[in-house]
């Protein structure tokens, strides 16, 4: 396994280190339901499954077709 010759000082690895950053995450609103969710995440809402405003899988687990 290969080792460092030399030790890398502090400043250079928090220069590398500069572009590591949290992103915020993008909240949506649902436009049938008005429910706050994640981009490109379905949600659930009063047993129902939402995704892009409609109905993907009620709360008896039956899927809506679409």
């Amino acid at each position: 396994m290969a080792h460092p010759k030399r030790k890398i000082s502090k400043t250079r690895r928090d220069k590398r280190r500069t572009h590591y950053k949290a992103a915020v995450p993008q909240i949506a609103v649902d436009p049938t339901t008005g429910e706050a969710h994640l981009y490109h995440r379905a949600h659930w809402h009063e047993g129902k499954l939402y995704y892009r405003g409609q109905v993907v899988i009620d709360k008896t687990g039956d899927e809506v077709e679409a």
